[in-house]
């Protein structure tokens, strides 16, 4: 009978901390968010220049379906990565990064180039922002990805190429001022 409790015991455990790893509810439930375009800053020097898109891309799942559009925005001379449209799977510890490569294809990639973490997804359906380094070289971290630290797995990621023309607002059109700000460790 007491062998028969330690192995219920460690049944559970073994459970529990498969839980606690996997948390498989997590695949289940969406975490939406809707942040608004940032607004630029107001001061002298930044005058009336409206937001310029840099680059941009379209995101490709790779272990999980991953949907919507990457794009590098300079708002008078502040750096932003703006998620739209966007749709991937929930995850425990799932992070957005900007990779030094054309595109991250696979796991490796990811794994084995430069790599800056713009900070934890805020969540898995929606518009979202995340403020880029302005030391960053745009023309080496070319690939928005979708990663999970917890497993090392590439959800998805977007290309960046740059933008054609330089993408301006008539003033009468500009993005949403936001309503809220969240501060995101850019590390």
């Amino acid at each position: 009978m007491n062998r028969k409790i330690w192995i219920v015991i460690g049944i559970a455990a073994v459970l529990m901390v498969g839980w606690y790893l996997f948390r498989p509810e997590l695949l289940f439930v969406n975490r939406t968010v809707s942040e608004e375009f940032p607004a630029a800053p107001r001061s002298s020097a930044a005058g009336s220049e409206m937001p310029q898109q840099l680059l941009s891309g379209h995101f490709k799942g790779y272990a999980h379906e991953t949907h919507g559009t990457a794009a590098i925005y300079d708002i008078n001379g502040k750096r932003v990565l703006r998620l739209t449209n966007f749709k991937t799977s929930n995850g425990p510890d799932v992070h957005v990064y900007l990779v030094a490569a054309p595109d991250a294809t696979d796991d490796d990639t990811v794994k084995n180039t430069p790599f800056v973490d713009l900070g934890i997804m805020k969540g898995n359906v929606g518009d979202q922002n995340y403020d880029v380094p302005q030391s960053l070289d745009l023309g080496k971290y070319r690939a928005a990805t979708i990663w999970c630290k917890r497993f090392a797995i590439n959800f998805g990621t977007a290309p960046l190429a740059p933008t054609n023309e330089r993408h301006r607002w008539p003033a009468n059109h500009l993005p949403s001022r936001p309503t809220t700000s969240r501060a995101v460790d850019t590390g």
